[in-house]
């Protein structure tokens, strides 16, 4: 389903260290919107819904909801930091469009 980079469980750790709250993972969605149709989404969930997908990667626990499965099938996510800027970059081999910033794309 999902790859995740070193890089990428690295910068999300970082996050999950820095938040007092209890954190039970990532979560990874795709929603509609952006400039080619759907986005994706992340944040620090407190607690992992019951039709969640949790997948493992060296302990750092990421959360996909039924809906977005599909369309993270095969996606890479690594995190880059350059002298553009860092975030987090999403290579999804599925998608036939995607936006100049990474952001969003369509299938």
């Amino acid at each position: 389903m999902i790859t995740m980079t070193d890089s990428a469980i690295s910068a999300v750790r970082r996050f999950m260290d820095s938040t007092a709250a209890p954190v039970a993972g990532l979560r990874i969605k795709v929603e509609g919107g952006g400039c080619s149709g759907f986005q994706y989404g992340m944040k620090l969930e407190q607690e992992a819904e019951s039709d969640d997908e949790i997948l493992d990667f060296s302990g750092l626990k990421v959360l996909v909801d039924t809906n977005s499965a599909a369309l993270l099938d095969g996606v890479t996510v690594d995190f880059v930091d350059g002298l553009e800027g860092s975030g987090f970059k999403f290579e999804n081999p599925n998608a036939t469009n995607s936006c100049g910033c990474g952001k969003s794309f369509s299938c």
